[in-house]
């Protein structure tokens, strides 16, 4: 029987900067993109846009240019060279399938809950070897009208998960994931791939990478 100590009952993985580390290919398809365009832009000119999912990546750029595009056309067009280029080149981040089989072992719930839309999540998984049959639940960006910081994607998948987001444990990389997932009420791994330590204070836990996880991240109990 599940007692109060066993928590999290679910444990929620961000994509990108946790199970794989795609911003150079996602960058590098977005200043192709815009540079077919006509407009040439800087890998840096996208930080402040990290983890907030292609709409507000690619718009964020955009507006910072005053350079009108159709965002839906824009996405479409990054995501046909994203695409090409990961292929053989995108791998997943260390510890991603031991800790995965540790969570599974544990008897926990695992879901995917990316910023990111479902072509590039399927994209992603299927590049590392991930089937979605691992999991139990994949929620992108399509699933919800407010992205990150708000908490909507991590109560959905919560949700499609079958418990309280208080019982689920979030692992993310970015400021704007680790805002969302306490704004969730949901317990937070911050993986230092992305940010600091210092930037991601928010969490609970903090770990460079999958690998370096303590279990206690694992095996918690309400306050």
């Amino acid at each position: 029987m599940t007692t109060e100590y066993e928590l999290p009952l679910g444990v929620i993985f961000d994509m990108d900067g946790v199970l794989v580390d795609s911003e150079e290919f996602i960058c590098e398809a977005s200043c192709r993109m815009f540079k077919e365009k006509g407009l040439t832009v800087h890998p840096d000119d996208f930080l402040p846009f990290v983890g907030t999912g292609e709409d507000r990546y690619i718009g964020g750029v955009a507006e910072k240019y005053k350079f009108p595009v159709d965002i839906n056309t824009a996405k479409k067009r990054t995501y046909d060279i994203y695409l090409q280029i990961i292929k053989g080149s995108l791998k997943p981040l260390p510890g991603v399938y031991e800790f995965i089989e540790v969570c599974q072992s544990m008897g926990k719930k695992i879901a995917v809950a990316s910023s990111a839309d479902r072509r590039k999540v399927m994209g992603n998984l299927a590049e590392i070897g991930l089937g979605t049959d691992r999991f139990d639940a994949v929620i992108t960006a399509e699933d919800v009208i407010y992205k990150k910081p708000a908490p909507d994607i991590f109560l959905l998948a919560a949700e499609r998960l079958g418990f309280a987001s208080q019982n689920c444990l979030v692992v993310e990389d970015a400021v704007t994931g680790v805002a969302a997932a306490k704004a969730a009420g949901a317990h937070c791994l911050a993986l230092t791939s992305s940010f600091t330590q210092a930037q991601l204070c928010d969490a609970d836990f903090w770990a460079v990478d999958l690998s370096e996880v303590s279990l206690d991240a694992l095996k918690w109990s309400h306050p």
